[in-house]
């Protein structure tokens, strides 16, 4: 007889436990927290430092202390909205880009039995994982 499988929601607590030991190993392997690794992720191009707060749901002044240990090492900066100077952005540096990049590659490699599926199937669990995620 073959092997039950745990339903969905002791899956997904599977999952999330083995990944987020995992992905968090491998950011601070990079000398970051995860905040700063998320911040760097949503940091496609330059931000308005309270959206960048909306999108990783937390308090802005959170969000102040993240920025401010993202520039000490040099991997973002603040600058002025050209557009209205009372709002700050948040931009990557190139040092931040490549770090992005680094912590990407690290992620992204087999981890948490994902070597096991295909590109196929990597891609249909990234498409319904979307689905899942978005707002």
């Amino acid at each position: 007889m073959g092997e039950l499988r745990p339903p969905l929601d002791a899956l997904l607590l599977l999952l999330v436990d083995r990944m987020s030991g995992v992905i968090r190993e491998r950011v601070e392997a990079c000398g970051l927290s995860m905040p700063q690794a998320v911040a760097l992720r949503y940091l496609e191009q330059p931000c308005p430092m309270r959206n960048l707060a909306r999108a990783m749901r937390c308090d802005a002044s959170n969000l102040t202390g993240i920025a401010d240990r993202l520039e000490e090492r040099g991997l973002a900066v603040r600058r002025l909205d050209p557009d209205d100077r009372r709002v700050k952005l948040l931009v990557l540096t190139e040092s931040g880009l490549a770090m992005r990049a680094a912590i990407h590659r690290r992620i992204s490699s087999d981890i948490a039995g994902l070597e096991r599926l295909g590109p196929a199937e990597r891609e249909l669990l990234a498409e319904l994982l979307w689905r899942v995620v978005r707002e």
